[in-house]
């Protein structure tokens, strides 16, 4: 048993051989439970779910954050600086098309981080975010 809480996310996917490869393959998640509707994935010890509904998977509205156009529906990671330099190298090394090109935020203030956001073959938006100090995740 974990002593810390895990998350569970289900999100609709349009194609499960597409989903697995996207988040098996260039993630790297392992996968666990499966069936003809659906895919349980290993998401750094989060249990993600990839549902087949394609009637729900569309383009998401975004927000101006930092001068940039970001999903406002999202999931992702809080991965170390090593974890996400390595991510964003796998990733570009897959070909994937970023939504936000790796890039540092809020420089030299409260809350700096690497960030970057890619979609899956559905469309739905990850955001992967590394700080250079973990105390700084809730700064205001």
């Amino acid at each position: 048993m974990h002593d810390r809480p895990r998350f569970h996310l289900a999100f609709p996917v349009h194609d499960l051989e597409a989903a697995r490869r996207f988040y098996a393959g260039t993630l790297g998640c392992e996968t666990g439970r499966e069936s003809d509707h659906w895919i349980d994935f290993n998401f750094e010890g989060h249990q993600i779910v990839a549902h087949l509904a394609p009637e729900l998977c569309d383009t998401a509205p975004t927000s101006a954050v930092d001068g940039k156009q970001v999903p406002v529906r999202h999931f992702g990671l809080l991965l170390s600086y090593t974890r996400f330099d390595e991510l964003a190298d796998r990733m570009k090394t897959a070909g994937l098309d970023f939504i936000i090109e790796p890039y540092l935020r809020f420089a030299g203030e409260p809350g700096e981080q690497k960030t970057m956001f890619v979609k899956d073959p559905s469309g739905n938006a990850l955001e992967f975010k590394a700080f250079a100090d973990d105390a700084q995740v809730f700064a205001t």
